[in-house]
C-alpha cells in the first residue's frame, strides 16, 4: 500500500513539474561524490549558471549507495558517480576516464622519479580514504590485482584531509587527477606509476522512469561538454 501511495505521488509530482516546465526557472537537485563533486562539478556548475541564471541549483554530496537510492526514488535528478555501479532502473552514461595518480611528499625518494614502478611502492605507508569511499575500494581492487597490498597507516573521510596528511609526510596515496589540477600546494607532487596505469571511469546516473526537465537535460549536456574539456 505504501508502495502504491508513493508511485502515485510520484505520478503527481512529474505531472505538475511538466505542466511549469519553462526550461529556464525551477529547481535541479545534483548529487555527486565527495572524490568528484569539489573538483568537477564547480565548472560545470559556473557554465551552467551563465546559460540559466534564473535556475536553483542543489548540490549534495553522498556516497555511492545513498546517491543511487536518491535517484531511484527521485529526492536527486542527476548524479555524478564512479564506475562500476548496480544501478537498477536508473540510467548511467560514462563522462569520461581519468588516471588516478601517486601522490607523494615533496621530501620522498621516490619524489625525483617521473616514472615510478609499482613495486617500488610496496614498502612505504599509505594513507587512504575510508572504505565507505568507492575510490579506496578501487584502488585496493587495482592493487590486488598485482599481488600488492597498501598498508594505511592512517585513514581519512575527505580527500583534502588525504593531501594534506601526505604533504606533511605521513605516507603516500592515489588520487584522481582532477585532484592535481585543483592543488597549488608545494609541499606534496604527483607522478603516474608504470603501466598499467590506475583509472577510474566517472559517469552521471538518473531516473529514465521520471519526468526529464528541460533544464535537467541541458545540465546533463553541460556535463558532457565537460567531460570533453577534462
Amino acid at each position: 500500500m505504501q508502495t502504491r501511495a508513493k508511485q502515485v505521488l510520484a505520478i503527481l509530482e512529474d505531472t505538475r513539474a511538466e505542466i511549469v516546465d519553462d526550461g529556464q526557472t525551477g529547481t535541479l537537485r545534483v548529487g555527486a561524490i565527495p572524490t568528484i563533486g569539489p573538483y568537477f562539478l564547480p565548472e560545470v556548475l559556473r557554465r551552467f549558471a551563465r546559460s540559466y541564471p534564473r535556475a536553483t541549483v542543489l548540490v549534495r554530496e553522498e556516497t555511492t549507495d545513498r546517491l543511487l537510492k536518491s535517484c531511484q526514488e527521485g529526492d536527486v535528478d542527476v548524479a555524478v558517480i564512479a564506475l562500476p555501479v548496480e544501478a537498477r532502473y536508473l540510467e548511467v552514461e560514462k563522462l569520461f576516464e581519468e588516471e588516478l595518480l601517486l601522490v607523494l611528499p615533496r621530501q620522498h625518494e621516490l619524489a625525483s622519479k617521473e616514472k615510478i614502478l609499482f613495486d617500488e611502492l610496496q614498502p612505504h605507508p599509505f594513507v587512504l580514504l575510508h572504505e565507505v569511499h568507492c575510490l579506496t575500494d578501487q584502488l585496493l581492487t587495482f592493487c590486488r590485482q598485482r599481488a600488492f597490498q597498501p598498508v594505511a597507516v592512517e585513514r581519512a573521510s575527505q580527500l583534502s584531509m588525504v593531501l594534506e596528511l601526505v604533504a606533511l609526510g605521513h605516507g603516500i596515496s592515489f588520487v584522481p587527477l582532477m585532484a592535481r589540477r585543483l592543488d597549488r600546494v608545494k609541499r606534496r607532487v604527483y607522478r603516474s606509476v608504470a603501466r598499467p596505469k590506475p583509472h577510474r571511469q566517472v559517469a552521471v546516473a538518473w531516473n529514465p522512469y521520471r519526468f526529464q526537465s528541460r533544464l535537467q537535460q541541458a545540465f546533463l549536456q553541460h556535463l558532457r561538454e565537460e567531460s570533453v574539456l577534462t
